[in-house]
């Protein structure tokens, strides 16, 4: 993944795990995010640290992006990630590398991966990483070859298959595998997915790319992973979609609940196809058939293919990467939870029972440490005769124009209900995750939103929220739900500056990243609340404080 000149600045941000904005064109290069050279290279200040996660991988400081191949081996799961080592901004990109055997508690390494070649000098981009037959891993990554930003596809292999740590990669010198042809835009040809094996015994992988503004997936295959063919036509592509980032393809089983390996494939098998667009800084996915006599993927009739399809996390979530857990027969997914203070900011930061909500009333949810927390709660409600009609001038795929609209204070018939997390003392600053339920002829509509306007101050100096361009925006995202029990549930894990939370189960997910300047450590409060005109019960809530692990190394 790439990084160029925009007005938007994003940094310094943390990794998540699951189980599961215009572009500018300088120099060719299309992206929405800003090179900051002069900060490249500058060490990160200590200063307060009340805004740093506390149950989220995020290194001891500078600046991580997207986690590249992610595995499990030999008992040890693997994280590697983009990350710079000199600096809180985007630059000097190396694969750095983190091993846990929990996923919880986690111990640095040594990075990697780090230019150092003719076909890498430029930069280590992202990758995945593939366990070959005979239980040898291997990572594939996009280097960068010149000022050009010409971009190749790389191996690397580790040193010393009996340390359990893997501490060191080796990049064989005849690298580059796969180099783009004339039919290819080589400034937008990266970031290798994990290979699957079809059943003709030849591997497969795409590439993100993309033909003007049509985003693509080109395929390649090889019988011995060190000689790469490509496909005469891409696995998928989009018209309108732009260039595509972090591809990830993977097969999903539709009669069980455990995870697949990624070479699966069957009759019960269907396969989801992810990837991370460039122009809208979001990803999103389809689920369909992998044709795979054909290799091509079509998305079933009723998934959207664009902008306006499904997301895994309609908030601020980015280039994730999903890989099989075989000890547990689960897909694990890691995101990118990007930081959205300023950049000067970034620098110098360097890293249960029921009870009843009237119209207008709020509870406050006490006995934990709120700042970094687990919430989970199930609202109820009599009567779905009070929700408010959906205006049809509204755009029914635009959640988060309507939530910017809807806000927590807007009182509506059914909601907004929900919860006030990493909130001050006086409401002066707060971060409200809620629902608000529309009716819409024969079927009611769940709008789910995590609105990060309110949850900083002013800045006593510059009398500006957080510095003069920092990010607050209203994340939203519709809940696919039957409400025919009338009931919603919501889990909000609060982490500091994160708060990530499932509407419903998980059917839509949404990440913020806030900045709170009075609701820090013991002075944040968690409220549950309701603005709407419908009383809403408080079915169950439990809630727990969450601990820092007790290594974290990284």
């Amino acid at each position: 993944m790439e990084f160029s000149k925009s007005a938007v600045n994003w940094a310094l941000p943390v990794l998540l795990l699951s189980c599961f904005l215009a572009f500018l064109n300088i120099n060719g290069v299309e992206a929405s995010h800003k090179v900051f050279t002069e900060f490249q290279s500058i060490n990160s200040v200590n200063v307060r640290q009340v805004h740093r996660t506390g149950y989220h991988f995020q290194p001891t400081k500078h600046w991580i992006n997207d986690p590249n191949g992610p595995m499990y081996y030999n008992g040890v799961y693997h994280l590697f990630y983009q990350y710079n080592p000199k600096g809180a901004v985007w630059g000097n990109i190396v694969w750095a590398h983190s091993v846990s055997t929990d996923l919880i508690n986690w111990k640095k390494v040594e990075h990697a991966i780090y230019p150092s070649k003719p076909f890498d000098q430029y930069g280590c981009w992202s990758g995945s990483a593939t366990i070959l037959p005979g239980n040898k891993p291997i990572i594939l990554y996009t280097g960068i070859i010149d000022k050009n930003n010409t971009q190749v596809q790389n191996y690397a292999v580790p040193a010393n298959l009996s340390d359990p740590y893997l501490r060191e990669w080796i990049k064989p010198d005849n690298n580059p595998l796969i180099v783009a042809d004339q039919s290819v835009n080589k400034t937008s040809f990266r970031d290798p997915t994990t290979a699957w094996l079809g059943r003709d015994g030849h591997w497969r992988i795409v590439m993100g790319s993309r033909r003007k503004d049509r985003g693509m997936t080109h395929m390649y295959r090889s019988k011995d992973f060190m000689h790469w063919t490509k496909a005469g036509h891409p696995l998928h592509s989009s018209a309108g979609t732009g260039n595509w980032e972090c591809p990830d393809f993977y097969p999903v089983s539709i009669s069980g609940k455990n995870g697949l390996d990624t070479s699966v494939m069957g009759p019960n098998v269907k396969h989801v196809l992810k990837v991370s667009l460039d122009v809208t800084r979001y990803e999103y996915y389809t689920l369909g058939t992998y044709l795979a006599q054909q290799d091509r993927y079509v998305p079933d009739k009723d998934m959207i293919d664009g902008w306006n399809g499904l997301r895994y996390d309609y908030g601020n979530f980015y280039a994730s990467k999903s890989f099989f857990d075989p000890s547990k027969n689960r897909r694990i997914l890691w995101g990118w939870a990007n930081e959205s203070d300023t950049t000067d900011n970034d620098v110098q930061k360097n890293w249960a029972g029921i009870q009843k909500l009237a119209k207008g009333e709020k509870i406050e949810i006490k006995g934990i440490t709120v700042a970094q927390a687990d919430v989970d709660v199930t609202f109820t409600f009599n009567s779905l005769d009070n929700a408010e009609p959906f205006d049809p001038s509204w755009d029914r795929y635009d959640a988060q124009k309507l939530c910017s609209q809807k806000g927590s204070t807007v009182e509506g018939g059914l909601g907004p209900f929900g919860l006030l997390t990493l909130a001050s003392e006086n409401l002066e600053e707060y971060t409200p995750v809620f629902f608000r339920v529309f009716k819409d002829q024969n079927k009611h509509i769940v709008l789910m939103c995590s609105d990060a306007s309110r949850s900083s101050l002013m800045d006593p100096k510059t009398h500006m929220k957080n510095g003069n361009d920092a990010y607050r925006p209203s994340f939203a995202g519709f809940v696919n739900v039957d409400l025919k029990d009338k009931k919603l549930s919501l889990r909000s894990l609060i982490d500091n500056s994160v708060v990530e939370s499932f509407g419903a189960g998980g059917k839509t997910c949404i990440t913020s990243r806030v900045y709170p300047t009075l609701a820090v450590y013991g002075n944040a409060h968690l409220y549950a609340f309701n603005n709407g005109s419908e009383t809403v019960n408080i079915e169950s809530l439990n809630a727990w404080t969450m601990s820092r692990p007790l290594q974290m190394n990284h």
